[in-house]
């Protein structure tokens, strides 16, 4: 299975116009999304991508994903989003969401947080990995995210 990770940034007069301007930054605004918890099925390969390409007739499918997002409605401030993830040689793992208001808080987050889940299984997992997304409110609301993105499926299945 391949994993796609993308990321987005979104502005808009309301928190859920800019969660909707982030997703179609990322490429996944047509799309409804199923949010999944954080385990990576083994064989999985991670790859990031600027962004999710998909075409009209995909419009309304569902979108299999472990997201992380984020919102900032106070100008001069900041909000991130980030995964983490790490996984053994035959590609199972596991994926953390963090959001703050600094990317170096999310990237400590993440690290903490795959450093002791790891301890919590008998697997041996390799390096963490991570992609965030940040963006700075200056007078609208705003939102940062990022995803990884399992599957698409349609509704004719």
């Amino acid at each position: 299975m391949k994993i796609i990770i993308v990321t987005g940034k979104g502005k808009g007069v309301t928190k859920i116009a800019a969660f909707d301007k982030a997703l179609l930054d990322a490429g996944i605004n047509n799309y409804n999304l199923i949010y999944l918890s954080s385990i990576i099925p083994p064989h999985s390969e991670i790859v990031q991508s600027k962004k999710y390409i998909g075409g009209r007739e995909h419009f309304g499918n569902k979108l299999y994903v472990v997201i992380s997002k984020n919102f900032q409605i106070f100008r001069d401030r900041e909000c991130w989003a980030g995964l983490g993830w790490t996984q053994t040689k035959d590609g199972k793992g596991l994926f953390v969401e963090h959001c703050d208001k600094t990317n170096e808080n999310v990237i400590c987050q993440i690290k903490q947080s795959l450093h002791d889940m790891v301890k919590n299984r008998k697997e041996s997992f390799g390096k963490i990995h991570y992609c965030t997304s940040g963006v700075r409110c200056n007078n609208l609301p705003v939102c940062a995210l990022t995803v990884a993105i399992y599957q698409e499926e349609s509704w004719d299945k």
